[in-house]
């Protein structure tokens, strides 16, 4: 695990964290610009040095202002890749990847150039790549120095969408293959769903949340982030059974279930769903006669006024589950706090 506690002052900047974060799976550091996300994986990493407090992996002490303790980067087992692939412009990808390379990575070398797709650019110049190939290389040269912890500062930033498509799936298949826990810097929301298993949001050096995706997603810390059209909850769910004449796939969520499009996942799998405030609408009884297949009953958690639109957060076990309708339909149903009804969703999105 990695332990964060400690104060750090650039400037007129202040980054403070007390914090624990797990030593596995992926935890997105979110904010926006200026909010302190790359000064915290520089303290980390060692490249700059924290005035007060400690940091600790996996039990080894990284930083103790106190002692003076401060372990340089090189000696800190951590990888780090910039936004910037940084690749050695007179060496091929081989000896990119080969620069660095931990003697007991060596049997992992192939499987590693495999996972990331980038066997036949072994011979090629940095120069002869793209933007999401360079990436790839500068993450695998990364990983081949058996880093305790993978530190990533906006790798997808400088690339466009399409090559931004081409790099996430590979990331994705990475966090399921490797056990090497990583730090994932972004200000990009659909990175964050996509990728994060935890999600601390940094704001002016502070941390304003920490915790699972699916919890921090749909806390009020998240909501001024999320345009308004983005506006949605994520659920963890699991695959409960396939229906045995139509195309769907039944996803248990605590004790009641949703039905999506068929999916080919086995059953007990895990998976992430998203579903859009606006594809969720409220009724007081269960309807007799419907076609919307999801109906789950919920407990009103709060409302508050959005620009002419009423957020209704809900509680659907001890999960959460926003919806968006009018003033109107607010007072005719009168919705409030504590309100027990029914959510009806029209649409639900499998992200993960």
């Amino acid at each position: 695990m990695l332990e964060l506690n400690f104060t750090q002052t650039l400037g007129s900047h202040t980054l403070t964290l007390n914090e624990t974060l797990p030593a596995s799976g992926i935890t997105a550091i979110f904010g926006v610009s200026g909010a302190g996300k790359t000064s915290l994986i520089n303290a980390i990493s060692g490249l700059t040095r924290p005035q007060s407090g400690r940091i600790v992996l996996n039990n080894r002490v990284l930083n103790d202002a106190e002692k003076k303790v401060c372990l340089s980067p090189d000696k800190r087992r951590i990888g780090y890749v910039f936004q910037d692939a940084r690749l050695f412009p007179h060496y091929s990808v081989r000896g990119n990847l080969r620069y660095g390379m931990a003697k007991n990575m060596a049997g992992q070398f192939d499987k590693l150039v495999a996972l990331l797709g980038i066997e036949p650019l072994l011979d090629r110049l940095p120069s002869s790549l793209s933007g999401g190939e360079k990436q790839r290389v500068a993450i695998g040269r990364a990983l081949l120095t058996a880093p305790e912890l993978l530190l990533l500062d906006e790798p997808l930033a400088s690339l466009d969408i399409p090559r931004k498509r081409e790099l996430l799936p590979y990331l994705q298949c990475l966090a399921r293959e490797i056990n090497v826990p990583m730090l994932y810097v972004s200000h990009s929301l659909d990175e964050i769903l996509h990728l994060a298993d935890k999600v601390l949001v940094l704001e002016a050096g502070r941390v304003k949340a920490f915790g699972n995706l699916e919890e921090v997603w749909g806390s009020s810390v998240m909501h001024p982030w999320l345009p308004k059209e983005q506006q949605s909850s994520i659920l963890k769910v699991s695959v409960l059974e396939h229906h045995p004449h139509y195309a769907m796939t039944a996803l248990a969520l605590g004790d009641q279930h949703l039905w999506v499009n068929k999916i080919d996942t086995p059953i007990q799998s895990t998976l992430r769903i998203r579903i859009q405030a606006s594809d969720v609408s409220l009724v007081l009884q269960p309807p007799l006669q419907t076609s919307i297949r999801n109906i789950l009953r919920a407990k009103v958690a709060q409302c508050f006024d959005d620009n002419g639109q009423v957020e209704v957060q809900l509680e659907v076990g001890n999960r959460t589950l926003w919806a968006r309708i009018s003033p109107w339909a607010r007072d005719e149903l009168g919705i409030k706090p504590g309100l027990w009804l029914y959510a009806q969703i029209k649409s639900v999105s499998i992200t993960a």
